[in-house]
């Protein structure tokens, strides 16, 4: 079944392009049954895109998915424009009162801040126990990972001494997790970031599993069944140019960055990239909203009550 999403959200016409089926209300209302509940809090610049992209993931699930917009209050974007947000997405204020079945956190291209230093910390604190109540499963992406991570379990980040930036090969840890049904032993998955977090301290953790790791870059995907979590460090969201785009802004600006690691044929920059994480990004997806469908509860107000 289709995702639900605003018929004017730019996402929608690329999803149909792609063939992915999106549903209006309408249609939605005659089908006897509950839509599952997915807010994506997005904290990326380019919200758009960022939409687009993990509104693919989800809406490629035999389930019909109602998805809603959220960003943090006291934070104003500088890349999208105003009249989109007051559009699409709604406050964290103006739904703290409400219950999904899951909620993904997004990264953020604020990783070299202390996490005290960024100016919605304490909002996302908030957000962060709030799911505790309101949410039966959390996917927490990239920075929004880190700062799980941290928040619930005091995991340090680390500076890199050069950004991991490119596409690396990730081992699958324990392939009788129910995220990682279908996985192969190995496979690929864009990294784009300037911290990281270790398996050493990860591992001080009983309640947290790795899943995925690479030998370069280091743990990828964790679980945690206190709250249902997951926390992935690594963007297997990402789409095919997204790594291209942001070396091209880095060398029009002047900056020194290395060609992404294993992305273009032949690390030639003038090739077309290849995209070789669509499947496994897909996979994971699903398995997560496959696994919040067996657990949830039939009515919607019952999540947090256990």
């Amino acid at each position: 079944m289709p995702i639900r999403i605003p018929d004017q959200l730019p996402a929608r016409t690329t999803l149909e392009a792609e063939g992915v089926m999106v549903m209006d209300d309408n249609a939605a209302a005659r089908q006897d049954i509950r839509p599952l509940r997915i807010g994506l809090l997005n904290l990326m610049p380019d919200k758009i895109r960022t939409e687009t992209q993990i509104a693919r993931l989800v809406g490629a699930t035999p389930l019909q998915v109602e998805m809603t917009l959220v960003r943090v209050t006291g934070h104003k974007s500088k890349n999208t424009a105003e009249d989109h947000l007051i559009s699409f997405y709604k406050k964290w204020e103006e739904i703290r009162d409400e219950k999904f079945d899951g909620f993904i956190i997004t990264g953020a291209p604020i990783e070299l801040l202390d996490f005290e230093d960024v100016d919605y910390w304490e909002e996302l604190k908030q957000i962060f126990e709030w799911t505790r109540t309101n949410v039966l499963s959390t996917f927490n992406i990239c920075w929004g990972a880190m700062a799980a991570a941290y928040h619930f379990h005091g995991i340090p980040k680390y500076d890199l001494e050069q950004k991991a930036f490119g596409v690396y090969r990730h081992r699958n840890l324990n392939p009788s997790s129910p995220y990682l049904n279908g996985f192969s032993d190995d496979f690929q998955i864009p990294v784009s970031r300037w911290t990281e977090m270790r398996s050493a301290d990860i591992a001080q953790h009983d309640g947290l599993e790795l899943l995925m790791e690479s030998e370069i870059t280091g743990p990828c995907l964790i679980a945690e069944e206190e709250g249902n979590r997951l926390y992935i460090f690594n963007h297997i969201e990402y789409d095919s140019a997204t790594l291209k785009e942001e070396y091209d802004r880095d060398v029009d600006s002047g900056k020194l960055i290395e060609v992404p690691h294993n992305y273009y044929p032949a690390d030639d920059p003038n090739l077309p990239p290849q995209n070789r994480w669509k499947s496994h990004a897909h996979l994971l997806f699903g398995n997560w909203i496959n696994q919040i469908y067996q657990t949830t509860p039939y009515k919607l107000e019952d999540i947090g009550r256990q």
